[in-house]
């Protein structure tokens, strides 16, 4: 029965995470992207363009369920090439929902940067890569162009990231002649914001870092960094190339207000130290979040 329990309780808290993160991804496209003319790669961008030269002609199609019907066709080529039905079962909600939201949401909500193209790529990137960050947290996704770009990544063995920046481009370029080479620009900008609030969202801000000491004085700096900054350490055994000599480094992950004190510490002991510091994207364990608890 708690096995049952646990699983209802995840698929609410996966569905949950789908519809929300989908709702406010459309709420980015929907009030800052599509009405500004910003294809902002994907096939959202795609679709966008495509209505914009439909509605010169008088013929109206949604934006959501173009995105839907791409989706649709790209699910069935992964089915076909990979029979990768779990993938296929992660992205179906995700994909009708953001995809039934923009649709939905579009006539009602309203436009707060008519025609100020750099505030509207700032603030659709934002809110597109919160909500779409969100659904990934749910292990989810709302489909898009990475489908078939992972795809020829795993059958060519080209870089993912270069056959995204190049399918991406090609969207970018082709909104040209419908919209602008200005409306294009602003759209690569909302692009990078996009991208950057997605990682922000499912990995966290840059909390906390990691420190590496190498002195002849561990043992003291061990100690103080144990007892006066209350954080554990540890003792890597590392040999010097030249000298030839054992050299113990120290390794400690700190909170980012606690860098300048560490420098102190070790400073005080031993002023010749070598103290290397680094970002970390995600700390857990004792005195940081806990593992799996998101």
């Amino acid at each position: 029965m708690s096995k049952l329990k646990i699983s209802r309780r995840e698929l609410v808290r996966k569905v949950g995470l789908t519809l929300i993160g989908s709702f406010i991804y459309a709420l980015g496209i929907d009030m800052f992207e599509i009405p500004n003319g910003l294809a902002a790669g994907g096939l959202t961008g795609l679709a966008t363009t495509i209505a914009a030269a439909a509605a010169r002609w008088g013929i109206t199609l949604p934006v959501g369920v173009q995105t839907i019907v791409m989706n649709a066709l790209l699910l069935v080529y992964v089915y076909v090439t990979s029979r990768d039905v779990k993938y296929i079962a992660q992205s179906v909600l995700g994909i009708v929902a953001s995809g039934f939201f923009m649709d939905l949401l579009a006539p009602v909500l309203p436009v707060p940067t008519q025609g100020q193209l750099l505030i509207s790529a700032l603030w659709g990137g934002v809110i597109g890569g919160a909500g779409v960050g969100i659904v990934f947290l749910s292990g989810g996704n709302t489909g898009g162009t990475d489908i078939i770009c992972q795809r020829i990544a795993r059958r060519t063995g080209a870089s993912l990231g270069v056959l995204t920046m190049l399918v991406d481009g090609v969207i970018l370029l082709a909104s040209v002649p419908v919209f602008s080479l200005t409306n294009a620009l602003y759209a690569g900008v909302a692009m990078v914001v996009f991208g950057y609030v997605v990682d922000m969202v499912l990995e966290g801000p840059l909390s906390a870092r990691m420190a590496y000491v190498i002195s002849n004085k561990h043992a003291e700096i061990a100690s103080e960094i144990l007892y006066s900054l209350d954080r554990g350490c540890t003792e890597l055994q590392a040999r010097g190339v030249w000298s030839g000599n054992q050299r113990p480094v120290l390794m400690v992950v700190i909170g980012r207000n606690e860098s300048m004190r560490l420098k102190e510490i070790v400073a005080g002991i031993d002023p010749e130290a070598i103290v290397i510091v680094s970002e970390v994207h995600e700390a857990f364990g004792e005195g940081f979040g806990r593992l799996g608890g998101r």
